[in-house]
């Protein structure tokens, strides 16, 4: 049975699972899902096509689901989806989507801080951190294991790369790689994220792999599409890192790279 408290608003179109809890002053639409062991604090609000899988928790003040802020969108249906188990902390904002049928979608496991914002049409992956007052603006992607330091906002149409570390503090204006560290509001990418790597017990031969590729884009004085070939001559792409690196750094970015510049060359990835 789902515990509900008697102040708490819930549309009696909205599918409730067992043992799901809805605190104080909290309000359920009529399209939301709450899966089993979902945990609603006070004051939480989910509304719009919204779907949170099992175990998930969130916090007070929360909002969850609620129409885009975006001035293109004009009512159309569309989605938010939240993984199982997760924490979502207090006062955090996820919106629905923009665009027909599209969805804000967010892995497993992952944390959100404390007055986290996840605008319309982002993805987030699995065991993403974000900090306290990261704002990802619209159609922002973040792999899995990556973190976002707090009071960082990160533009519209920016990657963040699986197993990557953004600094606090930082403005990230362009994609920030697999594996890779970086900040500042001038932004600078560090190096491969050792720390969080050797946490994740990447061993000593992974680690050395992921520099030499880190050097061949980073590092060499060959452009990104030129340091893709030269990869691509040392490494196969059966490896799963390997093919990460080559996938995100195959032009596909809309921002440019975080912290890449060529003195005296216009690098294709930033044209």
């Amino acid at each position: 049975m789902a515990t509900i408290h008697p102040t708490a608003v819930v549309h009696p179109d909205a599918k409730i699972a067992e043992g799901v809890e809805i605190g104080p002053y909290s309000i359920v639409g009529p399209n939301v899902v709450l899966k089993e062991n979902v945990v609603l604090r006070s004051h939480v609000v989910v509304e719009g096509h919204t779907t949170i899988d099992q175990g998930t928790v969130i916090f007070q003040f929360a909002s969850i689901g609620a129409k885009p802020q975006d001035l293109k969108f004009r009512g159309e249906k569309t989605f938010v989806f939240i993984g199982k188990n997760c924490e979502i902390r207090e006062c955090v904002t996820v919106n629905s989507s923009c665009g027909e049928g599209t969805a804000v979608r967010i892995g497993d496991n992952c944390l959100l801080m404390a007055y986290v914002h996840v605008a319309h049409n982002c993805v987030l992956g699995r065991n993403v951190i974000l900090s306290n007052n990261v704002s990802l603006a619209g159609h922002v992607e973040v792999g899995d294991f990556a973190i976002v330091g707090g009071f960082t906002p990160v533009h519209q149409f920016t990657r963040i790369g699986p197993h990557a570390m953004c600094g606090g503090m930082s403005r990230l204006d362009g994609d920030l790689g697999p594996f890779l560290i970086g900040g500042g509001t001038d932004f600078k990418v560090g190096g491969i994220n050792l720390v969080g790597l050797r946490r994740r017990e990447f061993n000593l031969e992974r680690r050395v792999k992921l520099g030499k590729l880190f050097k061949w884009v980073y590092r060499s004085e060959l452009s990104v599409e030129m340091a893709i070939h030269e990869i691509l001559k040392e490494f196969s792409l059966e490896d799963e890192d390997v093919r990460l690196w080559v996938e995100f750094f195959s032009f596909q970015t809309k921002r440019g790279y975080a912290g890449y510049k060529r003195a005296g060359s216009l690098d294709p990835a930033i044209c």
